[in-house]
């Protein structure tokens, strides 16, 4: 019997993912539960287990193709059919036609025109246009593995011959790549250069930019900018940071921060609401997960720190640490990514001041933080040296009036401002 397993719809919403790396073979015996593909989906890299015992027949694309929800992943002989025959008719029953299986080598890149994405070796493809007197190159087909390998060696992917299917770059052709010396003629040198360079979007960032969108069409955005003076703060973390290193936690800002926008929210449930408009209510979280914005060279990503109100300093902080390291890692799962009710970017930690933060929408907003200033301050009527932090915040305008949003803010400044106050609510 023959089984064609499909892409399974792992998240909420998913709508394709990118194969990575397959970890079986055509004729490879497997069992239930055994890893098949490495998948990049919307935020996550996940393997796809096997669902049944048997052996595979065929394999549905390469790393690197962008495979649909509900599309063929892998066929398994269960019992009693040869897998060539049943290779054979597979093939035969999903084989795309010449024009989709060029439009699924280079499927991540969206864009209008198929001329632009389609690759000069293509029969009967058109090639992007080109001014007269260069010479158009060849857009090179590779892993996503040996394209971020040859961008940190500052190798033109181009410029390197394929050992891989249909001329496919790996990593072993980027590791042995040895650059061509070019002679240059001393009577005229005029080197030319691509006037653009395409690269295919990752799913990272085409979540990014849906996510963005559908941010801005679907919520009333408005933002407020404030500054707290945090000298206390800044005394309490260093006498207690050492403490933590010894039990291997970086005590940060961004604990205090999680800590005092839980106990504000607990005291403004607005700001921890989403609007449900299709059905004339609000719902109001009763937990209090935090989801907190962090950069990878991968794209943003923003895991969630789930019930940060039953933790401590010591804990938020911990869990900070994980999180982070998972996200460098591409190691989230999907469940380190749901069910966030509130968000924090922590732009400041790079080098910003204020900014407008998008809504992680449904959420009702999301709070900004700024990196620390050394400034003039006034203190007992007298000017003095003192630390500033900036903070933004932005909320649905549908779902928070004015005068709650300055509430709410002005209620986490006093909890910076005065960190034994965070103990004793």
């Amino acid at each position: 019997m023959r089984y064609i397993f499909n892409f399974p719809d792992i998240g909420e919403g998913l709508e394709e993912g990118t194969i990575l790396e397959w970890y079986v073979t055509k004729g490879q015996a497997v069992s239930t539960g055994d890893s098949l593909v490495k998948m990049e989906t919307d935020k996550v890299v996940a393997d796809i287990p096997s669902p049944r015992t048997g052996t595979i027949v065929a394999l549905f694309g390469e790393p690197g193709n962008v495979i649909k929800v509900g599309s063929p992943l892998v066929e398994i002989e269960i019992e009693g059919v040869f897998a060539e025959e049943a290779q054979a008719e597979v093939k035969k029953e999903f084989a795309p036609e010449p024009e989709e299986k060029a439009e699924t080598v280079v499927g991540t890149m969206e864009m209008a025109s198929k001329s632009a994405i389609l690759p000069a070796s293509s029969e009967g493809a058109p090639e992007p246009m080109q001014p007269k007197e260069a010479k158009p190159r060849r857009k090179a087909l590779s892993t996503p593995v040996a394209r971020a390998m040859a961008k940190e060696k500052g190798i033109d992917i181009n410029e390197v011959d394929g050992s891989g299917p249909s001329g496919r770059v790996t990593k072993t052709d980027i590791e042995n790549y040895k650059p061509v010396r070019k002679t240059i003629s001393t009577h005229f040198s005029a080197e030319k250069t691509e006037d653009v360079t395409y690269e295919p979007l990752t799913q990272i960032r085409k979540t990014i930019a849906r996510n963005m969108i559908n941010s801005k069409h679907n919520a009333a955005h408005m933002s407020v900018f404030e500054e707290v003076e945090i000298s206390e703060l800044i005394k309490v973390r260093e006498k207690y940071k050492k403490k933590y290193a010894e039990r291997g936690v970086k005590l940060t800002y961004l604990s205090f921060i999680v800590k005092a926008t839980v106990n504000a929210l607990k005291q403004h449930r607005q700001l921890n609401s989403q609007i449900d408009t299709e059905n004339d209510r609000m719902i109001f979280n009763n937990r209090y997960n935090i989801a907190i914005a962090v950069d990878t060279p991968a794209g943003l990503v923003v895991p969630v720190i789930r019930d940060a109100d039953r933790l401590s300093i010591f804990e938020i902080a911990q869990r900070i640490d994980e999180i982070s390291e998972k996200a460098r890692k591409r190691e989230l799962t999907l469940e380190d990514m749901k069910g966030g009710t509130f968000s924090i970017t922590n732009f400041g930690s790079i080098g910003g001041i204020f900014a407008t933060p998008v809504i992680n929408y449904p959420q009702a907003a999301i709070l900004g933080v700024g990196r620390i200033l050394k400034t003039p301050v006034v203190k007992n009527d007298e000017l003095a040296v003192g630390n500033v932090l900036a903070l933004s915040l932005s909320v649905d305008h549908r779902i928070v009036d004015g005068g709650e949003v300055t509430r709410f803010i002005t209620k986490i400044m006093e909890y910076l401002a005065d960190p034994m106050a965070l103990l004793m609510d």
